[in-house]
């Protein structure tokens, strides 16, 4: 084999249209918590090297530092590069910002500006791949990301789109969206050798059926997955460690523990010696050979030292795992435990495996925002209050209240009413924020299933509650050959939420030519901290 320069990383085509590199650069260590000082110039000259190798696909944010920047002196010296915009889309759509600063999930002129604005700081004509941040949306029960999703879509349609991805999306929601009709590329996802959520859960199987492409990061776990860390202690202090390194230091945790990390970092070292390549080659080539998978995310730099990173980058595209290989590492893999929950719930659930450990910080970002009407269409300023002022205060203003949207009021009733710490929530069907879609989920009854309670736990949380007091639901399905992929709908969301209410499942003939499913739910608010009871 002639020398590493020769090596050039794999290409592969996503959404049809859209060819990249195999290897993306991830340039999130541009932010702040990694390097303390950045140098534009050699950041550029970095950057003109890596596509001069074929690693000229790049994922960037405003939030990663000068990022941008460097991109735009790079695309002004070269004419051949392609970039994957990587823009952060937060709880209310704004680009470029880790905090909202305007509402647009009901104005499609914020958000074309917003896209605007990025392709002027590009200084091109079209977006060739824009990534939705869902793990910025926090809470899909709030129908906000289905208007940001729509109004990326018309903007699509207008040409200043190529393609529509995802990031950090669970398989029930990524499939929901693409049964309500979304044109999603890809997913954006952690995957690795110990979080391996992508394959022992639904995403794989849904990704290839669907043709969504995997855009993997965290390949290394922010860097464990090398020699550096081989036989090392754990990390005694999490101030010793960069954003990355905390981060992942947690899914070593809820992977089992530094000790099985260490098993399989032993494991992948055996196989690294065997083929004279790098522990990271291997554990990059591992993620590379998942049939979902387009494409990793590797972090770079952009620094004096990037070179070096870069052969042993390319080590991976010159090595084939053997049936032997994967046996080495997969018994190494047995002592772990399997990350909780689907991907991306880092962000959503607990265990929350964030750098900081949890999602405080965002949220009290947001409160400090003044009230402004809800995401949710129907969602009052009595909500609002609940949300900002907590709620404790809110049981003393609202004490019973009722939750109420304009048809409701004009058929008599409310979609949940609240007497004591009692909640009744009335039959619910997969409703459609969106005037072009009948039915969020589509003709999918499974994914309806999870839009309904959805709408549910918006409106538990709007009245102080929360999925995990469900006590009853009911469950009416227009067609008994659903009825398996309704409760396994039914059931994963309560699993999620750590109970098992009493329930009845019955056909019925449900108002609405598009609506397979309908559920009613009764909650006692803190009835889970109470204890309850079942057999």
């Amino acid at each position: 084999m002639g020398p590493m320069a020769a090596v050039r990383p794999e290409r592969t085509v996503i959404g049809g249209s859209l060819e990249i590199s195999r290897m993306i650069n991830g340039l999130w260590q541009r932010a702040d918590g990694h390097d303390k000082k950045s140098d534009i110039a050699v950041a550029v000259e970095v950057m003109d090297n890596l596509t001069h190798r074929g690693l000229d696909t790049f994922d960037m944010a405003d939030h990663y530092g000068d990022a941008v920047l460097a991109l735009i002196h790079t695309q002004n010296r070269t004419g051949y590069w392609r970039a994957q915009h990587y823009s952060t889309w937060c709880e209310h759509g704004s680009i470029h910002q880790m905090v909202p600063s305007s509402d647009w999930s009901q104005d499609l002129e914020n958000a074309e500006a917003a896209v605007d604005l990025a392709l002027r700081r590009m200084n091109q004509k079209k977006i060739h791949l824009l990534q939705y941040v869902i793990d910025h949306a926090w809470d899909f029960s709030d129908d906000t990301y289905l208007h940001n999703l729509d109004h990326l879509r018309i903007l699509q349609e207008r040409g200043k789109i190529g393609l529509i991805g995802l990031t950090n999306t669970d398989a029930a929601h990524l499939e929901l969206l693409l049964d309500s009709g979304f044109p999603i590329a890809t997913n954006q996802i952690p995957t690795n050798v110990i979080d391996r959520r992508l394959t022992r859960g639904r995403m794989n199987d849904l990704c290839l059926k669907h043709d969504v492409g995997i855009l993997a990061y965290a390949t290394l776990l922010g860097g464990f997955l090398s020699e550096k860390w081989l036989r090392k202690s754990e990390p005694a202090s999490m101030d010793e460690l960069n954003w990355s390194l905390r981060k992942y230091l947690r899914f070593i945790w809820a992977a089992g523990g530094w000790g099985p990390f260490q098993v399989v970092l032993e494991a992948l070292n055996t196989v690294a010696q065997r083929h004279g390549v790098s522990i990271a080659a291997v554990a990059t080539r591992y993620v590379l050979d998942i049939p979902s998978v387009k494409a990793v995310i590797v972090g770079s730099r952009l620094s004096d030292d990037s070179e070096h990173y870069v052969e042993r980058n390319l080590e991976a595209f010159q090595l084939n795992l053997s049936k032997e290989d994967l046996l080495v590492i997969q018994e190494a893999q047995e002592g772990l435990t399997d990350i909780p929950n689907d991907c991306g719930d880092e962000y959503r659930r607990a265990p929350i495996l964030t750098a900081a450990g949890d999602t405080s910080h965002h949220f009290e970002e947001t409160t400090a925002a003044k009230p402004t009407r809800g995401s949710c269409s129907w969602q009052t300023g009595r909500v609002l209050v609940w949300k900002q002022v907590g709620a404790d205060r809110c049981r003393k203003i609202l004490h019973p209240w009722v939750h109420s949207r304009a048809n409701e009021i004009v058929q008599g009733y409310c979609r949940a009413v609240r007497a004591g710490n009692v909640i009744r929530i009335s039959g619910t069907t997969a409703n459609s924020p969106i005037p072009t879609i009948p039915a969020i989920g589509g003709c999918c009854a499974r994914s309806q299933t999870v839009r309904v309670l959805d709408i549910i736990e918006n409106a538990l949380k709007a009245l102080g509650s929360s999925l995990s007091d469900v006590v009853r639901t009911r469950i009416m399905i227009r067609d008994a050959s659903v009825c398996e992929e309704v409760s396994r709908a039914h059931g994963w969301v309560f699993q999620m939420a750590g109970v098992r209410p009493a329930n009845t499942l019955v056909t019925a003939g449900l108002v609405g030519d598009h609506m397979l499913v309908e559920i009613e739910a009764e909650a006692e608010v803190e009835c889970a901290m109470a204890g309850v009871y079942s057999i």
